[in-house]
């Protein structure tokens, strides 16, 4: 991996007049209840990571349950407050990819593209890092606002395994912050870090994977240039160039519609959406 930095920026008016990020319009369509709340956050991860352990650590007595509008995916959803905000935080399926070729990973990558949270919490297994890091990298295409919540460190120490997140942290661009939620042990510093990546007293800059052949990477470079052409305030054009060479129907629909951008852009004619679509298909 190329080594990134995390950029630290003095907290200013100016920079936490820009949050939040996330996109109400769409959050409240998918069935979340914005009122009191200040910063969205996403919680995600593999099955058997403890993410509900994380999420209950988080949220204590402040959380409910229910299913996705149109889905028979269950949503947990709890709140918690802190430096005098009130986040709220959306525990999504446990999940492999983002992919979309299951109902779970449909739901968990459709709120991390189209709610776009200010922050995801990634939670992936310290005792067995590797498996984990797809999703990590997969959700980095989708967005830059993210923390790595390096759980069940004690698993690992008992396997006599030891992970440097410092250095994880610089080759991932993003903060990684070592927890056992069971055990309560870094769940301070995860509050943190959440909070500094949702007021951008943390500007992020995430390691992403470019190893397409010269015929893909010119075709994907291409389709973002007409991408952002269209929608300029797009944060991941190149992740959305990528599905649409995948024939992901979806994000094609999305594309078509608007609703890829968080909602229609009024400004966008009809012809330039129509010339796009034939470079697509």
């Amino acid at each position: 991996m190329t080594e990134k930095s995390i950029e630290t920026l003095p907290v200013t008016n100016e920079n936490c007049a820009t949050c939040p990020v996330h996109n109400a319009a769409n959050l409240k369509k998918l069935g979340l209840n914005l009122e009191n709340t200040d910063y969205v956050v996403a919680l995600a991860g593999n099955p058997n990571v403890g993410k509900s352990t994380v999420f209950n650590a988080l949220t204590g007595l402040k959380q409910h349950t229910g299913n996705w509008p149109g889905k028979t995916v269950t949503r947990a959803e709890g709140a918690y407050e802190y430096a005098e905000k009130n986040y709220k935080i959306v525990d999504l399926p446990g999940t492999y990819s983002l992919l979309a070729t299951s109902l779970d990973e449909e739901v968990a990558r459709n709120f991390i593209l189209f709610g776009q949270p200010d922050v995801t919490i990634v939670v992936v297994d310290a005792s067995r890092l590797e498996r984990n890091l797809n999703l990590v990298l997969q959700i980095l295409e989708i967005t830059d606002r993210v923390v790595v919540c390096l759980n069940l460190i004690d698993e690992a120490e008992r396997h006599g395994l030891t992970v440097d997140d410092r250095r994880l942290s610089r080759d991932l661009g993003v903060p990684v912050v070592p927890t056992s939620a069971r055990f309560g042990i870094g769940m301070e510093d995860l509050l943190a870090a959440v909070h500094e990546v949702a007021t951008e007293q943390i500007k992020n800059k995430p390691y992403q994977i470019e190893s397409e052949p010269t015929e893909i990477k010119f075709a994907v470079n291409e389709l973002v240039k007409q991408i952002t052409s269209i929608y300029p305030d797009l944060p991941n054009p190149r992740w959305v160039a990528l599905r649409l060479l995948d024939g992901d129907q979806e994000i094609i629909s999305a594309v078509q519609n608007g609703e890829i951008n968080g909602l229609v852009q009024a400004g966008v004619e009809e012809d330039k959406r129509i010339e796009f679509l034939e470079v697509t298909n």
